[in-house]
């Protein structure tokens, strides 16, 4: 009935609040046979069509040595490489957690689906303090079809992310901020569904977006002050630069349009390729040091650019872009910058150069940009500086001193009309579900 009062709790029975961070009320599930913990989930949706979850909070559900720690997880079966997961929605949701110790124990994921081919749904949902992502969609096997639209990403090592996840994939109306990287989508070899990340339209259709081919569309968002190391992080979302608004990293055929980038420090938008380990390498161009997967054919199209790059670093600025590889070229139109003049790019004059996608171009290494990002992700460069030479002299890129968890925002909205559609009972007496009421609560929506 109240969005911010009905609490999934994944922490023990005890005196105090819900969601407590005190340590001897944190649960991290049952134990394998070598005993170590293997963390929990809080709403499992698994295999069942037609779900919705709605209207309540979903918190402390860690991680521990297994694949846990997920607040709310729309499973249509992880590890499978199949699709098992059809039509769910969530909406005026909150997921988060208020405790972290170390990155072995942290939650996770807040909202996540994985193996589903929708048509899917979140609408008004919040997340915060992860140690991957607020919002997580992949294995989707290029027919995600999913829309998230007002969500609310912050406090994490990523607001979001995308593995693998192409095809009619919409992010709107959202807001990510004071999270590490703000927003990534990549290629990755190790996901449980084909690689790489083509946010092309299924079947060679056009998006009514768009009106091109690329039916993965970034668009109204609100991308700010994305320059917060002290968040969990680990694994490859660890990896994710700090200072950043959005990480296209050897994602294909996506387009980010008309949405406002503001006060990240590194980057407002980066266009990069995702290195991998491995075989198979589908996708992706196997090297004797990494399996990588290139960017190609990402249009970045009429967004607003305000006050990015201040770290100030060599290549800081509004958007940028390398590619290792010839290929379809990325394109860049109409963006501005607030308040007058050009954008800052790397390399400069990025919209001059490449203002319409395809075509066969030929590689841009674009080195000092390249090194930059692997200097602020602190990951090995492959670049022409070799591996663990992280960083030039005079590098100023914020690390991480002291993991730092924020409260839930208070008075997120709830349902207006929480009843209907839901039998009657004593929460819900004289419940109505008639065409014309269910009409009328959508509007209202």
């Amino acid at each position: 009935m109240n969005r911010n009062k009905v609490i999934v709790d994944g922490t023990l029975p005890g005196k105090g609040k819900p969601c407590s961070s005190a340590p001897s009320r944190q649960d991290l599930g049952a134990k394998d046979k070598d005993g170590n913990a293997l963390g929990r989930n809080g709403i499992l949706v698994y295999k069942t069509d037609g779900v919705s979850v709605e209207n309540l909070t979903a918190c402390n559900f860690l991680s521990g040595d297994g694949s846990a720690g997920n607040e709310i997880w729309f499973n249509g079966g992880d590890g499978s490489g199949k699709i098992g997961l059809g039509k769910f929605t969530g909406r005026y949701l909150n997921a988060t957690t208020t405790y972290f110790k170390d990155n072995h124990t942290a939650a996770g994921y807040g909202i996540f689906s994985s193996n589903a081919d929708g048509p899917g749904l979140w609408d008004y949902t919040y997340a915060s303090n992860f140690n991957d992502s607020d919002y997580y969609i992949g294995a989707c096997q290029q027919v995600c079809n999913q829309v998230l639209d007002h969500g609310w990403a912050q406090y994490s090592a990523l607001g979001y992310s995308g593995t693998n996840s192409g095809g009619n994939l919409v992010i709107e109306n959202s807001q990510f901020d004071h999270n590490k990287d703000g927003f990534d989508t990549n290629s990755q070899n190790n996901d449980d569904s084909p690689s790489p990340q083509d946010g092309a339209c299924p079947k060679n259709g056009t998006s009514p977006i768009t009106k091109t081919h690329s039916c993965w569309v970034f668009e109204h968002n609100n991308v700010h002050d994305n320059n917060n190391p002290n968040v969990p992080a680990a694994g490859f979302a660890a990896a994710g630069p700090v200072g950043t608004g959005m990480s296209v990293s050897g994602g294909r055929n996506d387009t980010v349009m008309d949405n406002r980038f503001a006060n990240n420090g590194a980057w407002g938008t980066i266009f990069v390729p995702f290195p991998d380990s491995g075989p198979p390498c589908s996708g992706g161009t196997s090297t004797p040091a990494a399996c990588i997967f290139d960017e190609s054919g990402d249009a970045l199209i009429d967004n607003t650019y305000e006050h990015n790059g201040f770290f100030g670093n060599p290549s800081n600025g509004d958007f940028a872009e390398t590619r290792f590889e010839p290929g379809p070229s990325d394109c860049f139109s109409g963006n501005t910058e607030a308040g007058g003049g050009a954008p800052t790019t790397s390399p400069p004059l990025l919209q001059t150069l490449e203002p319409t996608c395809g075509g066969n171009v030929p590689p841009d290494l674009n080195p000092v940009f390249t090194d930059e990002v692997a200097c602020d992700a602190q990951a090995i460069s492959i670049g022409p500086i070799p591996a663990g030479d992280f960083c030039l002299p005079g590098a100023n890129y914020p690390r991480r001193t002291k993991v730092v968890l924020a409260p839930l925002p208070s008075g997120l909205k709830s349902m207006r009309n929480p009843c209907l559609d839901v039998p009657a009972d004593p929460w819900c007496p004289g419940t109505t579900t008639t065409a014309a009421a269910r009409a009328k609560a959508k509007r209202r929506r």
